[in-house]
């Protein structure tokens, strides 16, 4: 069963898929509803163009669309007919078009045709009313031509069926009375046409019939039963139909707003009359009045306000206590009388705060709306101004608004803020009055910040958007003008891809991880503006200090492949060579030592922080043999310590070996040596000439740079690459690393120089290395050091080397120290420091002197002065 269910679902697929390829028709059809079983509706087959032979093998068969199949086709002669009942009303309700959608399937190929069968009207509902017998009630006093409304019927079909006309059967006493209305239907009225008379007949009994306008007449009845009532043939009667009352808004609760008398012609229980309220305009009347039933005495139940509604009307019904009861109505209005209750209301609209100096005579500075609720005289408002003699006045421009207008010039020195009450009075008796007072703001005071300048140092390999410092800055103005955003020059790039400033709060953040070996000082400005108009500014510098990590390690610089070969014999504490190392680091990160990997390497050492192989004991011909490795590893004394090694290769030959072999003897760290000679002498001479000739080379430069010495030092020419050399207390390398000057104008001359940062505070040595007293030293005051040109291959300029201890407290006390540091050989001289540079770092950094310019006092146009080295 599944099975087939599967195939048939899989079959219907199938077919709505290739439908739309397939080729469609459409056919139209119609049949009257209520049609018996079997009723012809047409000749499907005939109509789509198909034998009636053929409706079999193509397996020819009808579609519903998911409703019940009231049509079916017989296959033996193409015809379609009906199935089963159909009732319109059910189908389709009251549509006016009731359609049945049909689709015809054949195979062989597949085709898909689409059958409207119409399902058309007939009369087969008769009109209904909602109940079969309606009974009134009807006094004998009632008045003639007194129309009495009826409920009429309902049909169910459309169009002309459902039309429908009414008819009344024959009595002198009522008649029917029928008032056509295309949008709600016919209303029907009984019309009394003769007065009753009880004793004649006590109740009256009367046919409605309802006729549709089909084919044939269907028709629908109702009973109508009236009785007719004796007695109390008065009703009560005001002697008035309408009564205006004035009430004042602040009535009290409980006073009386006039008391209604009807009266009745009727005696006994038939004259007792109750008052009621059927009507209150608007509703919350009944909020505000309470009517006694029995006295007819209309009182103030809550608080009248005349702004809130000023005019209120109520029905009242008199009805008798007779059987029928009578009634007689009456309407009440109550008109409520303004009384000078309420203040003036004074809104201020709009208020131009700060007033620039400069501005024009007749200005409107603020605009101020003033209202009173009240009307006439209560409502009628008169304005002032206070304090008198101000350079404003008040202008009534239209109907409730005022402008305050700069009647005077202004001086801002003169006085910078203006409070005025502006005051609105009625004329109302008690006289009220309301009254608001202005600030008026001249912007005469810029933002400011607590420094001129701010220094920040931030440890390299910072994560992206770090928070680094916060800028903060205060006005002295009121409300916007006090409003401080703060920002940077945009068109400052490449500085504003690392640096970014929040408007709002002032926060300055790294927009990305800097790196202490590319750049060391980011310099910028920071723009902080108010909201005042015109605005103003002021500016901070901001020196952001990037500090050094040890996150490089040492790097050793054109290592020796080939062993080095050595004559024998040789004196203890010989040189045999060097190893050089770099460290991208600065300071204790980048000053190396040299270990042997092996404390046991034989009669060899290495300086500790020279990086000089020597022998640690005389060597004679008998000691030579293989080729020795020496694993020499160098350290920096950062935190952590990173490290390298290199293998240096030595190789002890006899003399005459050496004699005899045809190899380069590297000599003293010399790259290219003498070629060997057939006698030692001639190596020895060789030797001596060529060191004598560096030496005299290197005494007469020297003497011509004191000689051409400039008397000042060039302060403001551009910055020079930092030399740093080897020597015996550290082993410090060439940097060839240029400081990238990342720099915008800032109203200066000029470039500024590099900045160089470094630490005062070096460890001094013994001559072979060793560290004095396993302490570091400090640099003393007014130290001359000996220079060492045998042991270097560079030389700095031979000035007399005037250095200075640093600590953290003297920093902020020098201005402008001379430094030569031959121990660290840094080419440079007449170095300016900054002030107050980093007391907590210890450190020290050059660059042109001068102090901060002061923040300008209104926004300049150009852009921020930046630089970054």
């Amino acid at each position: 069963m599944e099975t087939n269910s599967g195939k048939r679902c899989l079959l219907q697929l199938v077919l709505l898929h290739t439908a739309w390829e397939m080729g469609s028709g459409q056919l139209h059809y119609s049949v009257s509803e209520e049609s018996q079983h079997g009723t012809f509706v047409g000749r499907i087959a005939q109509d789509l163009g198909l034998e009636v032979g053929e409706l079999v093998p193509r397996l020819f068969r009808m579609v519903s669309k998911g409703q019940e199949e009231y049509f079916e086709v017989n296959v033996q002669n193409g015809i379609l007919f009906v199935n089963s009942r159909i009732d319109r009303e059910e189908l389709c309700d009251r549509s006016a078009v009731c359609v049945i959608h049909l689709e015809a399937l054949v195979d062989k190929p597949l085709k898909v045709f689409h059958v409207e069968v119409e399902i058309t009207d007939i009369n087969d509902n008769a009109p209904i009313f909602p109940v079969t017998e309606k009974q009134f009630t009807i006094a004998e006093s009632s008045s003639r031509d007194s129309r009495f409304p009826l409920e009429g019927a309902s049909d169910a079909d459309i169009s002309a069926n459902s039309l429908l006309s009414y008819r009344l059967s024959t009595n002198p006493h009522f008649s029917l009375e029928t008032i056509e209305n295309h949008e709600r239907g016919a209303s029907l009225f009984l019309v009394l046409n003769k007065p009753l008379d009880r004793e004649e007949c006590a109740a009256h009994h009367l046919l409605l019939t309802a006729v549709d306008g089909g084919q044939p007449q269907l028709t629908g009845t109702v009973q109508l039963v009236i009785k007719v009532l004796d007695a109390n043939d008065n009703p009560p009667v005001f002697n008035q139909s309408v009564y205006k009352v004035h009430l004042l808004e602040n009535s009290e609760n409980g006073l009386l707003v006039i008391k209604l008398n009807a009266t009745d012609l009727d005696e006994g229980t038939n004259k007792e009359i109750t008052y009621t309220s059927s009507t209150f305009s608007p509703a919350n009347g009944k909020e505000k009045f309470v009517l006694d039933q029995k006295t007819g005495e209309i009182h103030v139940k809550g608080n009248l306000d005349f702004e809130e509604k000023n005019f209120y009307e109520i029905q009242v019904e008199a009805k008798d206590t007779g059987n029928p009861p009578l009634s007689g109505h009456c309407k009440v209005l109550i008109e409520v009388l303004d009384v000078n209750d309420n203040a003036p209301e004074i809104s201020v609209m709009s208020l131009l705060v700060p007033v620039p100096e400069d501005s024009p005579l007749g200005m409107v500075v603020a605009l101020i709306s003033i209202s009173d609720r009240d009307i006439d005289a209560n409502g009628q408002v008169s304005t002032s101004l206070w304090p008198h003699g101000t350079p404003f006045k008040l202008l009534s421009t239209f109907k409730n608004y005022h402008s305050l207008l700069l009647a005077q010039p202004l001086d801002r020195e003169q006085e910078a803020e203006y409070r005025l009450v502006v005051t609105a009075q009625d004329q109302g008796t008690p006289s009220l009055s309301a009254s608001s007072t202005l600030v008026v703001d001249v912007n005469d005071n810029a933002p400011t910040f607590a420094q001129p300048s701010y220094m920040v140092f931030v440890k390299e390999n910072n994560p992206p958007g770090a928070h680094i410092f916060t800028v903060s800055a205060s006005d002295l103005d009121v409300a916007e003008n006090a409003l401080v955003s703060y920002s940077m020059d945009d068109k400052l790039w490449p500085l504003t891809s690392y640096i970014s400033v929040h408007s709002e709060s002032g926060k300055v953040y790294a927009l990305q991880p800097l790196d202490y070996e590319e750049l060391k000082l980011l310099e910028f400005q920071v723009r902080a503006k108010d909201a005042g108009l015109p605005s103003l500014c002021g500016n901070v510098t901001i020196q952001v200090f990037v500090v050094d990590e040890n996150d490089n390690a040492p790097a050793v610089s054109e290592p020796e492949e080939a062993p080095i070969l050595l004559a024998a014999p040789l004196e203890a504490g010989h040189v045999v060579g060097k190893i050089r190392a770099l460290d991208a680091d600065s300071g204790y990160n980048a000053w190396l030592r040299y270990e042997l990997h092996d404390v046991k390497s034989g009669p060899w050492r290495v300086g500790l922080y020279s990086g000089e192989i020597s022998a640690t004991q005389a060597l004679d011909e008998t000691e030579g043999g293989s080729s020795q490795n020496l694993l020499i590893v160098v350290k920096d004394h950062g935190k952590p310590v990173l490290s390298t090694t290199v293998t240096f290769s030595v190789s002890l030959i006899s003399s005459a070996q050496a004699v005899h072999t045809d190899t380069r003897l590297p000599m003293l760290g010399v790259n290219s040596g003498s070629l060997a000679d057939n006698s030692n002498i001639y190596l020895i001479i060789a030797i001596c000439s060529v060191s004598t000739l560096f030496l005299l080379a290197i005494i007469v430069y020297m003497a011509l740079r004191c000689q051409c010495q400039p008397k000042e030092p060039v302060m403001y020419g551009p910055g020079t690459a930092t030399l740093v050399c080897a020597s015996e207390v550290g082993s410090w390398s060439y940097s060839n690393r240029h400081s990238h000057i990342l720099a915008a104008p800032a109203g200066e001359a000029g470039a500024k120089n590099d900045l160089m940062v470094f630490t005062p505070n070096i460890p001094i040595f013994s001559e072979n290395g060793e560290l004095q007293n396993g302490k570091e030293g400090t640099f003393g005051r007014e130290s001359n050091l000996e220079w060492r040109s045998d042991r270097w291959g560079e030389a700095c300029l031979p000035h007399s080397v005037s250095l200075l201890r640093i600590t953290p407290l003297e920093i902020t006390s020098i201005n402008r120290v001379k430094i030569q540091a031959h121990l660290l050989l840094l080419c440079f001289t007449d170095i300016a420091l900054y002030e107050d540079m980093g007391a907590a770092a210890g450190s020290l950094a050059a660059s042109r002197g001068g102090k901060p310019t002061p923040p300008p006092s209104h926004c300049p146009s150009s852009g921020l002065g930046s630089r970054a080295v």
